[in-house]
């Protein structure tokens, strides 16, 4: 019977793939096995799931073979769906079959946050993987097909549930494939509505006034109509209830209104908050030395005080601090703590526009938008050399 420890990483998403990458690095060899499940046979980049949702990209620009990003001789890929985690058994269950581990990196992607809202998990659309996107996309283009033969006219209304980063990207991905779209099918662009609806008194909470001002104002000029301080009460068929009642007629409701971690965590009986962990300062959870949490599940919180959001810059930190901590565990060697490093934040705002905020650097315009592309074409070298960046690149 082997006695050499077994690794196994649920997830193969930003911090699943850097933890997989970073123990390739650092394992010598017989040191541990290593084992990634994931549910696809690709991993698949989040950040760029608003531009083929909208249909303003292919979805091919947006995932990526992991057997392309992987060791095969250090890495074991398991394609199958984890359906339970058995923490005081050390076993991962699978949809056919099961895997017991020494020790456990969950990097499970979040769902959707839907905070009670009736109707919302029912009738909206989310924007979290490739099959949802596809779904989206075909959706808008059969509403429009739909309205010249009935001439319903929820069908050319278009309402987006947050402004938050994944709202907002979304919403200017929309508004510059829709004026399209309308032209395709002999609409008038000028009849179909754009809504974007945030509870919180500001699109984007907590980035920088000055970028949201100017974001909602190129957004405006596109025709996106923002409903800002008024919250969803209920999603229905046709619609959605805003404020004090007041319905708004639509055919189509995207929800990104929110993330929580993914509820398979609270089913394996860890304490969770909104769906996530609190996590030590080496990424492990309460009680469990054999157990580390990173990515959309897990819950951080900055020198102030405040839970960092679950973004793919942290995750992927996370992955790499994960792998060496890990490494670190199996040579009884002292671990490191967890320090964000934060490299700046990009929001797009479709064709040519972008905001952001690289340390006291507030950039916004065209400059933005190259560096937008910047930051998605490092995490594609970062994961798969230039090889990968030339393959699956945005440039233009």
């Amino acid at each position: 019977m082997s006695s050499i420890p077994k690794i196994v990483i649920v997830g193969a998403g930003y911090g699943g793939i850097l933890t997989a990458q970073q123990l390739q690095k650092e394992l010598k060899h017989n040191e541990a096995t290593v084992t990634l499940i994931n549910r696809h046979d690709y991993h698949y980049i989040t950040t760029h799931l608003h531009m083929p949702a909208a249909g303003t990209d292919t979805i091919e620009h947006s995932r990526i073979p992991i057997a392309q990003l992987i060791d095969e001789f250090k890495v074991d890929l398991v394609k199958g769906t984890v359906k339970e985690i058995i923490p005081n058994e050390k076993k991962v269950v699978l949809e056919d079959g099961s895997l017991s581990y020494d020790y456990l990196v969950i990097g499970l992607g979040g769902e959707p946050e839907t905070f009670g809202i009736p109707g919302m998990d029912q009738f909206a659309l989310t924007i979290r993987s490739i099959n949802s996107v596809r779904l989206i996309r075909e959706h808008i283009e059969y509403q429009l097909a739909l309205y010249k033969n009935d001439g319903k006219p929820g069908r050319l209304n278009f309402v987006v549930g947050g402004a938050g980063f994944s709202g907002i990207e979304f919403v200017a991905e929309l508004a510059d494939r829709l004026p399209q779209l309308a032209k395709a099918y002999d609409i008038d662009f000028n009849r179909i509505q754009i809504i974007n609806v945030e509870a919180a008194p500001t699109a984007l909470p907590g980035f920088d006034p000055e970028l949201v001002e100017y974001a909602m104002d190129v957004l405006k000029r596109k025709g996106v109509n923002f409903r800002i301080g008024v919250p969803v009460k209920e999603c229905l068929q046709d619609g959605v209830i805003v404020g004090e009642g007041e319905k708004i007629e639509a055919c189509t409701v995207v929800w990104t209104g929110g993330i929580r971690g993914n509820g398979l965590i609270e089913k394996a009986g860890f304490e969770v908050m909104r769906g996530r962990v609190k996590i030590d300062d080496f990424l492990r959870a309460p009680g469990h030395d054999d157990i580390f949490i990173i990515g959309d599940s897990s819950l951080m919180f900055n020198p102030e005080g405040r839970p960092y959001p679950p973004t793919a810059q942290i995750a992927m930190q996370q992955g790499v601090l994960c792998a060496k901590n890990l490494a670190a565990t199996l040579r009884k060697k002292e671990l490191h703590k967890f320090v964000f490093s934060n490299k700046g934040t990009v929001a797009s705002l479709g064709k040519g526009e972008a905001v952001a905020v690289v340390g006291k650097r507030k950039i916004k315009g065209w400059v933005a938008a190259q560096l937008k592309k910047i930051v998605d074409l490092r995490y594609l070298f970062i994961i798969g050399g230039i090889p990968l960046v030339l393959k699956k690149g945005r440039f233009f």
